[in-house]
């Protein structure tokens, strides 16, 4: 790969570290369905006018739209603004161990000795995590391995769904969501007027960044790569996001560094590497 492809590589994985750290800045100062409500219909009027679909294809971004928009997105808002910004990003990655095991049940991809592995020990980063001090509580823990679960699905429905351009998907995907989020924003928070009017720079700056930076450019610029590079080559460079948004989380918010953190997270991200690297050179093959 080029430098320049490299560095662009590297620079998409540190929008969406640092996007992790702007939700959980931004959450803190404007209730998380609002913010995610906003972030759904900027991306919409964005993205919609310039990107058609055919109709038969609106049923699969609708139901699309609730695993990955409400249930992924929603939930990750929410899980992150009770849990610190790097162990949320960890726990956010157990989708690729969550989609290769329901690859396995529902569609008889086979595991192999290297896959499993990789999902035992993304699974034992999880408990080394759970014996911490920086796991959250049961509660927004349950919600951001949901987030990744819903993630899963939504990865598995994408491969199986009709070729839409990745940008068109996002933009329809959070068209339809947009209602779905506001519902809930409007049935569990409240005084929602004053929050809009006493809103600061880091609600709106959150959605801002989480709508253009992380969802259009980094997409536009890693789908780009895609292009031009194999996959193999592209998608191991998302190892490095956890990573990125630990070392920023402690930078930037405080974050603990301790040896829970940091022998779990490596767990993780190690069996996310045999997932990932031993699922693209079967691809490759």
């Amino acid at each position: 790969m080029p430098l320049r492809d490299l560095l662009l590589g590297l620079s998409v994985i540190a929008i969406w570290a640092l996007n992790i750290i702007v939700i959980k800045v931004g959450v803190a100062d404007m209730p998380p369905l609002m913010m995610t409500t906003l972030r759904f219909a900027l991306v919409a009027a964005l993205l919609v006018p310039f990107h058609p679909v055919p109709r038969h294809q609106l049923p699969f971004l609708g139901l699309l739209s609730v695993t990955f928009g409400s249930l992924h997105f929603a939930l990750l808002f929410i899980g992150l603004g009770q849990a610190e910004a790097g162990t949320g990003a960890l726990l956010v990655q157990m989708g690729t161990p969550f989609a290769t095991l329901l690859a396995v049940l529902f569609f008889g991809e086979r595991l192999g000795p290297r896959r499993l592995a990789g999902l035992t020990l993304s699974f034992a980063g999880v408990v080394v995590l759970a014996g911490g001090p920086t796991l959250p509580s049961p509660l927004p823990l349950a919600i951001l391995l949901v987030s990744a679960l819903a993630w899963a699905v939504s990865q598995l429905l994408i491969k199986r769904g009709p070729d839409i351009a990745p940008l068109a998907l996002a933009g329809w995907v959070a068209l339809f969501a947009t209602p779905q989020v506001a519902l809930g924003s409007w049935l569990f928070e409240a005084d929602h007027l004053a929050t809009l009017a006493s809103a600061g720079l880091a609600g709106w700056g959150a959605v801002l960044y989480t709508a253009v930076m992380s969802s259009i450019v980094a997409y536009g610029l890693w789908y780009g790569l895609l292009r031009r590079h194999p996959v193999s080559r592209v998608t191991p460079l998302t190892l490095l996001m956890p990573v990125g948004a630990v070392l920023l989380g402690a930078a930037l918010l405080g974050d603990s560094l301790g040896i829970h953190k940091l022998a779990g997270g490596g767990l993780v991200i190690a069996g996310l590497a045999l997932i990932v690297l031993t699922g693209r050179r079967a691809a490759a093959r």
